[in-house]
């Protein structure tokens, strides 16, 4: 990170918006998005429409899937996607690997190209917003255009929901 509050990944998210393309549609909402709830408050849309991106490790490389903000993922189905072992990441690792602090995790922008799972729940929902490389920063999109960038799979994550 460089600047104030990770300007300097919100920088690298804002350059692969523009390499795509894409408009620059970040927002900075100073009272944080650290999670979907978060996120959906400060922005002013269903919960459902954040696209959080949430690492694992899959060997030596993160594997970001990209879910809806109303579901957990479930973890078997997305490795059985992808055809790799996925382990938790622990915030450092997430940090040195996509160059993204917990929080503010991008499906794009990464320091080294993940693989990415993109949630099908989120291809019924229209605009989504996703991270923008810091816990304060979204970018607004449509699922069909965030795969698009990213060559993401897509397939159904969604989990049990919490007890």
């Amino acid at each position: 990170m460089s600047g104030p509050a990770g300007q300097g990944s919100v920088d690298r998210v804002r350059a692969a918006l523009l390499a795509a393309g894409h408009p620059d549609t970040i927002e900075s909402f100073p009272e944080g998005t650290r999670t979907a709830a978060d996120a959906a408050a400060a922005v002013g849309c269903d919960v459902a429409q954040i696209a959080k991106s949430i690492v694992f490790r899959a060997g030596g490389r993160a594997a970001v899937i990209v879910t809806s903000g109303a579901n957990r993922v479930d973890t078997a189905k997305a490795a059985a996607t992808l055809g790799v072992a996925l382990k938790r990441a622990d915030a450092d690792w997430v940090r040195e690997t996509t160059g993204f602090a917990v929080g503010g995790v991008s499906p794009i922008g990464h320091l080294s190209p993940p693989l990415i799972l993109l949630d099908e729940d989120l291809l019924t929902l229209d605009p989504i917003l996703a991270a923008a490389g810091s816990p304060r920063h979204v970018f607004r999109t449509s699922a069909a255009v965030l795969m698009g960038m990213t060559g993401a799979l897509c397939a159904e994550v969604r989990g049990d929901p919490k007890p």
